[in-house]
């Protein structure tokens, strides 16, 4: 018999999911500023965040097979530790930057190290959360609960941004922020420990061949088309992400703090964006996952058509949100939709290889969106239009996606 989503359990995950976003784009919008202040090149600080993406993806799907063993709750207060740990360590080696107690390199080598733990980390929170919620729902309560928790997300990117310029403040300065975020984190992970209901479970036999059925995944012909349409949005996304603070300063004119609130304002709106499509127009259209990600999908590639057409702030912010848009259908409606494709007993392997893709999006992407834009400041934009119209097409033609409209009730 499948167990109950206990609503405060569930308000409290989508709690956590919020105070994260808020610490991890709050930090995003941050760290353009920081990078110059200090003297790192743009291209090392859109890297600062590689190690610890390359981590999250590697781990998640080891964190599944634990999720399943050991139950959801230990790894989702695990991945808070993470986060706050990783928070506090950020902000100590950014402030020591900032005094000119370490060299430049020798920072972004602090950072790059520290916040490769809230990749490892985290990743076990975010993978087992969304397993809490695919264990308790079905049908288009599992599409709304999905959506509900990246709505979270999308109001704390929301948050973030528009909070991190406030919060610079002395004696850290643009260090203060990370250590706000990080006791956030710890408030967060008192009132999970405290909410969540411990579960029950049966000891369970590690798989024959150990977590080979991760890849599986990727080879499933019910679920693949999903992960692979989800890989391709999310790099798309962090493409955008991660180059958006450059862009602004850059058609503002003005110097990196100057720009700072013009770059949480651009952030806010496409965030705002995005939960308009997760907390309104999923539930009042009940939208499928199909629907999701092909209406996501074209959504994001026109937004980054509009952003590379113009050359102001206006247009940017304004091709910022329509992709965000696009994004807030499409990534929960993925999702969704590989976790209704799949069979009640895969439900870990799915967020695990979920989470997964959204660390392997910000391995790479963000770094050659940067070298990109640097080289022609199109480009970033031309790169993940063509890349969003391929697997929008893709979506359209793919009869797995299309089928999951059955699971929807």
């Amino acid at each position: 018999m499948r167990p109950t989503l206990d609503r405060n359990a569930y308000l409290c995950l989508l709690a956590i999911t919020f105070v994260t976003a808020i610490g991890n784009t709050g930090l995003i919008s941050i760290m353009p500023a920081i990078g110059r202040v200090i003297g790192i090149t743009d291209a090392l600080v859109a890297s600062i965040f590689s190690l610890s993406a390359l981590v999250w993806a590697m781990a998640s799907p080891w964190w599944a097979g634990i999720a399943d063993r050991r139950g959801r709750k230990p790894l989702i207060l695990l991945g808070l530790v993470g986060f706050a740990g990783s928070m506090a360590g950020c902000g100590l080696a950014i402030f020591a930057g900032l005094q000119g107690l370490l060299a430049p390199a020798v920072t972004f080598a602090c950072f790059f190290i520290v916040r490769a733990s809230y990749g490892l980390f985290g990743s076990a929170s975010a993978t087992a959360a969304q397993a809490y919620v695919a264990d308790r729902t079905a049908g288009f309560s599992r599409v709304r609960a999905l959506t509900g928790q990246a709505g979270a997300l999308s109001l704390g990117t929301i948050v973030g941004p528009a909070l991190a310029p406030f919060l610079i403040l002395p004696p850290l300065a643009l260090a203060m922020p990370m250590f706000l975020f990080g006791a956030a984190g710890l408030v967060v992970l008192a009132m999970s420990a405290w909410t969540i209901p411990s579960e029950v479970r049966k000891p369970a036999a590690r798989a024959k061949g150990g977590d080979a059925a991760a890849p599986r995944m990727w080879r499933d012909a019910q679920v693949a088309p999903f992960f692979r349409f989800g890989i391709i949005l999310a790099s798309a996304q962090a493409m955008n992400l991660y180059t958006l603070g450059f862009v602004v300063i850059d058609r503002l004119g003005g110097g990196p703090i100057a720009a700072q609130k013009a770059v949480g304002l651009a952030m806010v709106g496409g965030a705002l964006a995005s939960l308009v499509a997760q907390w309104a127009v999923v539930g009042w259209l009940r939208l499928t996952p199909t629907a999701m990600t092909q209406w996501g999908g074209a959504l994001a590639a026109a937004g980054n058509l509009l952003m590379m057409a113009g050359s102001d702030y206006a247009s940017l912010a304004a091709g910022f949100a329509i992709a965000s848009f696009g994004y807030g259908l499409g990534r929960p409606g993925f999702a969704a939709g590989a976790s209704l494709a799949a069979g009640p007993t895969h439900q870990a392997r799915v967020a695990g290889t979920v989470s997964s893709i959204a660390g392997a999006s910000i391995v790479a992407p963000p770094i050659i969106a940067v070298l990109l834009y640097e080289w022609w400041s199109p480009a970033p934009f031309v790169l993940a239009g063509a890349a969003l119209v391929a697997i929008t097409v893709y979506s359209l033609r793919n009869p797995a996606i299309s089928a999951v409209r059955a699971n929807v009730s």
